[in-house]
């Protein structure tokens, strides 16, 4: 367990920081994991082996390969995989202040900002992870696997199942080399570009095969690495589809608003890109963010006066729109619909019994004392205080303290969203809005706050997230705590060092707004971004009676949307309004604003046939075979992805292009007008 577990972490880590710089946000799949470590031979495949390298793999896999193993394997790997949110904090200092953070300031502000989540966590797993309504939807498929895969290996059908798996990895990872590299027009067909090559507007409607291109309205896509999960928790196979028609109502809400705004010239919409993460001047021209600052990141009014205010794309307010809104929407939907479930349980903490059945089971193994989640934050809290001033942040300690405990008061409310329906959209919005508040002018200590008000939260829902995988897979929770913490410790200090090489071979493809098909600085663009206009300018830029003066007040339209659901769902009980998902709409209202889009609708197509069609009409094989294959898919892209990366597309420091040909054009790869240099 421990040598596969720091082995897959190492590799999970590397590529989650890979995916960090692709231009749409990927991370490693943890279906993929679960398959990979059962490549390692077991005792009874010894005796196959040839004899030279049967010690070998008796040292690897001495004894019976248990689900209890793998189950934590799993756990410490996926963990390890996902980017901190300290690096976009690096990656801003790095591509836009030029400032390189000391190593051990930024490795302990890694370890410090990803475990202090895991202390807030700990508190709220009796009523997050313990009882039955906190299913988790997205765990599932990763629950059957380890059935599958745990479950009488000699059996014929188990056998074709696995057959079936590799069959799809293998051919998988061969076809992704021809979007990815050799044909990237398969990333997506557009007919509408093939037909009109030099019209702005289709490509803005119909493009979307290159980052920031167009919305890729009835494009086709092939290339699996946009069409899957990309790791996520939504993911077409396997994610259930109320919530997912529910992402795709706001998707359409967002491509007919932002035709219209920029139609319109709403916002002087038409002075900037359609779709873009970077801030402007009036005239079209990208702002110059160090031209307001004084030599210590703070804003200098005077040269403010002189450079004026920046302007947002269209585009890129509405989805900054879009997630104010989620935020309000996300507490009423959890008052209105899961408040009195939460509450009922706290009230009988002390005295009833949880009566999962899941739980009732786990009872016979040693429970986390809630001590030491307390030790957990106390610790890293004072590691994250120590690093915020050793590495000049500008952040007070009393916001560092705000910012905590409003992370732990958003821990229930998101915490309940994702444990129902498999989905928690981001805050991070909302924590920019409230740190430009309290802290102004400081657009390096916005970050800061940022990181320590909405990191904690999304670690704390990773935690409680596999927590609840061990209580369905039996794992002792003393070891689920362990290997995450372990994986995460891991993770940071990989993030740290992979980001360093990125950024400093692709500095100036990270800087551009439109990237390549490899390399994209979209997320530390958006993530610099918001800490200027929040940071820096949250109050000037939203002021009354300034273009965005409307952007805070959107937190209230959003207390509102879930209203009229839920009162229609009292009236008709029988129509299915319950499964309409407030949040989750209005959240995606910005959905297309920023990466490669052209695989939206071939996903959404995917969706329909597998969680309808395939659920409803092919139940059997649906559940034979439909987890597998999304296994099968996500593993073996990205494994491509992985050697593509360092052997071709400039990990290693080099880029090697392939030639030009009919189907990897010089320009946007599915023919669409180019729209920027």
């Amino acid at each position: 367990m421990w040598f596969l577990s720091i082995g897959l972490s190492c590799f999970g880590a590397v590529l989650g920081q890979i995916f960090y710089f692709r231009p749409q946000t990927l991370t490693v799949s943890q279906l993929f994991l679960q398959v990979l470590e059962e490549v390692i031979p077991g005792p009874s495949e010894h005796s196959r082996i040839r004899t030279a390298d049967t010690r070998f793999w008796r040292f690897m896999n001495p004894g019976q390969f248990n689900l209890k193993e793998h189950v934590a394997i799993t756990i410490m790997a996926s963990t390890a995989s996902s980017s901190a949110l300290a690096i976009s904090i690096f990656a801003a200092q790095d591509l836009y202040y030029n400032v390189h953070p000391n190593a051990a300031v930024g490795i302990f502000t890694l370890i410090g900002s990803q475990l202090i989540g895991y202390g807030l966590a700990g508190i709220m797993r009796s009523f997050l992870v313990y009882p039955t309504f906190a299913v988790y939807p997205q765990l599932i498929p990763a629950v059957q696997l380890f059935d599958a895969l745990h479950r009488g290996q000699a059996a014929v059908m188990q056998k074709k199942r696995l057959k079936f798996f590799w069959i799809i990895f293998v051919v998988i990872f061969v076809w992704e080399w021809f979007p990815e590299y050799i044909a990237p027009t398969l990333t997506g067909i557009s007919i509408f570009c093939l037909a009109n090559q030099k019209s702005p507007w289709f490509t803005r409607i119909f493009g979307g095969a290159a980052g920031n291109e167009g919305l890729g309205v009835f494009s086709l896509s092939l290339d699996w690495a946009y069409i899957g999960s990309g790791g996520g928790s939504i993911g077409a196979l396997f994610t259930p589809l109320s919530t997912q028609l529910s992402l795709y109502a706001g998707c359409l809400v967002c491509i007919i608003a932002f035709c219209a705004c920029y139609a319109m010239n709403t916002w002087h919409a038409q002075n900037f890109p359609f779709l873009t993460q970077l801030l402007f001047y009036q005239n079209g021209t990208e702002y110059d963010q160090l031209a307001i600052l004084n030599p210590d990141f703070t804003l200098n009014e005077a040269k403010l006066a002189e450079q004026g205010l920046p302007w947002y794309a269209a585009s890129q307010l509405l989805f900054k729109v879009s997630r104010t809104m989620y935020i309000g929407a996300a507490i009423t939907h959890f008052f209105l619909w899961h408040y009195p479930t939460v509450f009922r349980i706290i009230r009988d903490y002390r005295t009833k019994q949880c009566d999962d059945p899941h739980y009732r089971r786990m009872k016979i193994y040693k429970e986390m004392s809630n001590w030491w989640y307390l030790v957990i934050l106390v610790v890293t809290a004072a590691m994250s205080l120590a690093t915020t001033y050793a590495a000049k942040s500008g952040l007070p300690w009393w916001g560092f303290f705000i910012a905590l405990v409003f992370a732990w008061m958003f821990v229930p409310i998101i915490g309940t969203l994702n444990a129902t329906v498999g989905y928690a959209p981001s805050i991070e919005n909302m924590v920019h809005m409230l740190g430009g508040a309290l802290i102004p002018g400081k657009p390096v200590a916005n970050m800061y706050f940022t990181m320590y008000g909405f990191n904690p939260v999304t670690q704390a829902l990773n935690l409680l997230r596999d927590l609840k995988l061990g209580q369905y897979t039996k794992l002792p929770p003393r070891v689920t705590f362990t290997v995450q913490t372990i994986g995460t410790i891991v993770g940071g200090l990989l993030n740290f060092v992979i980001a360093k090489v990125v950024l400093t071979s692709q500095r100036e493809v990270l800087r551009d707004v439109q990237g390549t098909n490899v390399w994209s600085g979209q997320q530390v663009q958006s993530y610099n971004s918001a800490a200027i206009s929040w940071g820096a300018l949250g109050k000037p830029l939203y002021a009354p009676g300034t273009p965005y003066a409307f952007v805070p007040y959107m937190l209230l339209v959003g207390l509102l949307c879930p209203v009229p659901f839920w009162l229609l769902h009292q009236k008709y009980p029988k129509f299915g309004f319950n499964f309409v998902f407030t949040p989750v709409l209005v959240a995606e209202l910005g959905f297309l604003s920023v990466g490669i889009n052209s695989a939206v609708f071939t996903r959404f197509g995917l969706t329909i046939f597998s969680q309808y069609y395939l659920r409803r009409y092919r139940a059997t094989w649906f559940r034979k075979y439909n987890f597998l294959l999304s296994a099968a898919l996500d593993g073996g892209t990205s494994v491509m992805i992985f050697v593509y990366t360092f052997a071709v597309g400039g990990g290693s420091g080099k880029v090697v292009p392939f030639p030009t040909w009919a189907l990897n054009p010089k320009g946007n790869p599915d023919y669409c007008k180019r729209l920027s240099k």
